[in-house]
């Protein structure tokens, strides 16, 4: 039978798994995706991974990565001017956060 699969992002998992011509059942779940395997909800999750510390604290590990992900920080132009020492101070405590 199919795979049952949980993810907050179905439209992607679907795409992948016709993509790779396997048959599963997507199914959406908000909230703590890595728990659905532990309660049989599924056989595995499509999720946003970082370190993957969530993962492995519950079992889990990465078996396929689908695509990698970035974040930016977007200023709008003028904003920026105005509010320069306001923008700075975030993109400071930014770094400092993902160091």
């Amino acid at each position: 039978g199919a795979m049952r699969i949980a993810t907050k992002y179905p439209r992607i998992a679907e795409r992948y798994f016709e993509d790779t011509g396997r048959a599963a059942e997507v199914i959406e779940v908000k909230g703590s995706v890595e728990l659905a395997p532990l309660v049989g909800l599924a056989d595995g999750i499509v999720d946003l991974v970082a370190t993957g510390r969530t993962l492995r604290e519950n079992g889990l590990e990465v078996r396929e990565e689908i695509c990698p992900s970035t974040a930016r920080l977007v200023a709008n132009r003028v904003s920026h001017k105005l509010r320069v020492s306001e923008l700075d101070e975030l993109i400071e405590r930014l770094r400092e956060a993902t160091r």
